[in-house]
């Protein structure tokens, strides 16, 4: 789900320009799958001290809301605003289904006191509607979101005092809240002012203005005592409202004007079109614009944190996050795996001296190599680059790898010791259950090692070292040039750690020559775009279809099943072919398509077998080979042929014509490729 918000401080904007920063800003989010959108705006009073808030909420797809937008007539949309704030959200539903009424923003009442865009989850929100229903608070929705700003209107009508500030309401409410979140507040009570805060789901905070800024590192404010709410570092009591806006602990802008627009988002690339300076919240800060002012809070200090936020300068190009000449983010992904994997290895390999070097694990590297096994933690296609490298990671390290999906490992309390490294694999870096095992594991003494595509995300910020895979951002929903790059990253790491031994001299070198043809094989790979959609034009109409391999290739098959699942929504199943006597082979007949994978490795004879079993019952095998193998083509119905490479690095080239498969065959039934039904990109709930 994306949040965006955007505040302009003495830039004026007409209502329509606002409007169209915040649809723009949610298109750049639709990326992550979603089933309604909403924006809260301010209302035509613009001269009240209260200024009224205005909800428009809408099932489907944002441009369904930009036209609805379009539609509302009471709200003037020449009307100029001076300063404003206006917040924006796409929601995938959790709790309750996908309509207008569940969508964000949630509000306080029908007064629009409080309102609230929110991704994450609330564990602990019947608990709390429990209580505000004993305290006389209507729900309207069935989402957990509906509790907070609930909560935060029964904590502004229970006030100590006039004084309590917007940002001391939310500290108030987000002590109260357990699960993940990213929250971004407006109210009609405190008008023109922003407060956003997180714990476990990403946000961060763009700043524009043509003026200097006031500094490039913003100080976080502490509580001095945690009885009262309301005091702060750097105030005394009475004076600690205006104490928050304190110039020297603020960003602001230097110009006679102060003029500076205030972008928060959950993802870059909403915000890179308006500007490359950002901060990056971490978990239980609390960010409040107030005049024009941004400052951070904390209630208290955590260990390891920074006594500052510093902006940083994002690198990202907006041309990266824009499809080009592809119909779909997905197929524009899958074509440039050919840069994407070369981007991975960058700065890495040698590929004259044979050296590998990963910066971020060299410090690291002794004690990785003490270690007595290495466990590789994901969800989903993480998981599966996982299955894919295992084998070669066993064979380089000589060191036992236990490979876990993340909610499994956690639901079985598994044993972590001090001598375990363990591995968190997540393209976003914010995946909820892989973010869980970290902590996990950490809490055990591990030491924790990320593998990501997201610099600045939580697991690369938690873990003790990692890799940043820099496949470049991802929009499609279904992963494809992270998992190729995760699966290079995980090679590179293997061969690190076996640099030393001259007993795997040979087999690294060979490694090394792989990476380094790499490239050019997938560009070989790709060409065959147009034999797989004639394949696809076969098969878009079948019901099922399994994908059958094993060693090396196993991986291929569950990560092949699993794209056609998450796009064509068609049943399929990634077999292990030695299981195919255990039970699979009852699904073999005439009608039943199955795609083999049979490439020249070490398993190639048994798997040879497996093709013999499949003809035998009358199947016709797919098969997915090595250009050079006349002899199992012989018994194929249709072949897609691969060149060859290393054994541990065919499973990239051999993923490809699944990928080109299942993109195709989504097209021919006429499915949103980039944004499948019930799914998001960055799954940020349990």
């Amino acid at each position: 789900t994306g949040i965006f918000a955007y505040l302009n401080y003495k830039v004026s904007r007409t209502r329509k320009e606002i409007f169209e920063i915040l649809v723009k800003g949610l298109q750049r989010l639709e990326y992550r799958g979603y089933d309604s959108a909403g924006v809260a705006v301010d209302g035509n009073n613009t001269e009240d001290k209260e200024r009224s808030i205005q909800l428009v909420k809408k099932r489907g797809k944002v441009k369904a809301l930009n036209e609805e937008l379009a539609k509302q007539d009471e709200m003037a949309l020449e009307t100029e605003f001076e300063t404003h704030f206006g917040i924006a959200h796409t929601r995938w539903a959790t709790h309750g289904e996908p309509n207008a009424l569940n969508s964000h923003p949630q509000r306080s009442n029908n007064a629009n006191e409080f309102v609230v865009i929110h991704n994450g989850i609330i564990t602990n929100y019947k608990d709390l509607k429990k209580f505000l229903e004993s305290k006389g608070y209507h729900f309207e929705s069935e989402t957990d979101t509906e509790t907070i700003p609930k909560l935060i209107k029964y904590l502004y009508d229970n006030r100590e005092s006039e004084d309590v500030s917007f940002t001391t309401l939310v500290e108030r409410v987000v002590q109260q809240l357990e699960g993940a979140f990213a929250l971004v507040f407006k109210s009609s009570k405190f008008p023109c002012e922003a407060v956003a805060t997180r714990r476990g789901s990403p946000l961060l905070i763009g700043v524009r203005s043509k003026y200097k800024l006031s500094t490039e590192e913003i100080p976080v404010l502490y509580k001095t005592c945690c009885s009262c709410n309301i005091l702060y570092a750097k105030s005394v009591a009475g004076k600690s409202k205006s104490s928050r806006n304190d110039g020297s602990t603020c960003l602001h802008s230097i110009g006679e004007k102060k003029a500076v627009e205030f972008y928060f988002a959950s993802d870059a690339s909403a915000i890179i079109e308006h500007t490359n300076r950002v901060v990056f919240l971490e978990d239980d800060d609390v960010a409040a614009v107030v005049d024009g002012q941004l400052s951070i809070h904390r209630v208290k200090r955590s260990a390891g944190e920074g006594p500052v936020r510093a902006i940083q300068t994002l690198q990202m190009e907006l041309q990266q996050i824009m499809k080009g000449n592809f119909s779909a983010f997905m197929q524009k992904e899958i074509f440039e795996q050919p840069e994407s994997v070369v981007n991975t290895m960058r700065g890495r390999v040698q590929f004259e001296t044979g050296t590998v070097v990963l910066g971020g694990l060299k410090d690291h590297l002794k004690e990785i190599k003490r270690c007595r096994r290495l466990m590789m933690i994901g969800c989903g296609t993480s998981y599966h680059a996982a299955v894919a490298t295992r084998q070669v990671l066993e064979e380089l390290t000589e060191l036992p790898v236990m490979v876990e999906l993340a909610s499994d490992f956690l639901d079985r309390n598994t044993p972590v010791f001090r001598d375990d490294v363990c591995f968190f694999i997540s393209q976003s870096g914010e995946t909820a259950d892989t973010l869980m095992a970290l902590h996990y594991c950490k809490n055990r003494g591990a030491l924790t090692v990320g593998i990501t595509n997201t610099v600045g995300s939580s697991i690369s910020r938690e873990t003790d070292c990692g890799v940043h895979i820099n496949a470049g951002p991802e929009i499609g929903v279904a992963s494809t040039k992270a998992y190729t790059s995760q699966f290079v990253s995980l090679c590179m790491f293997g061969l690190m750690m076996c640099e030393d031994r001259i007993s795997m001299l040979k087999r690294r070198q060979e490694i090394i020559n792989g990476l380094q043809s790499l490239p050019d094989l997938i560009k070989e790979v790709l060409s065959l775009d147009e034999k797989i959609q004639e394949l696809a034009h076969e098969l878009f109409q079948q019901r099922s279809l399994l994908v059958m391999g094993r060693g090396y290739n196993y991986a291929t098959c569950l990560e092949g099943a699993l794209k056609i699942k998450e796009i064509t929504y068609m049943h399929s199943e990634g077999i292990l072919a030695g299981e195919l006597k255990h039970g699979p082979l009852a699904l073999i007949d005439k009608q039943m398509p199955v795609i083999m994978i049979l490439v020249k490795d070490p398993c190639y004879k048994k798997c040879q077998n497996a093709l013999q079993q499949v003809t035998a019952r009358q199947g016709r095998p797919i098969l997915i080979c090595s250009k050079s193998d006349t002899e199992s083509m012989k018994f194929a119905y249709r072949t897609i042929e691969l060149p060859e490479t290393v054994d541990c690095l065919q499973g990239i080239l051999s993923v490809i014509p699944l990928q080109l498969l299942s993109f195709h065959l989504a097209v021919l039934r006429g499915y949103d490729v980039d944004c499948p039904r019930n799914l998001a990109k960055s799954v940020t709930v349990e």
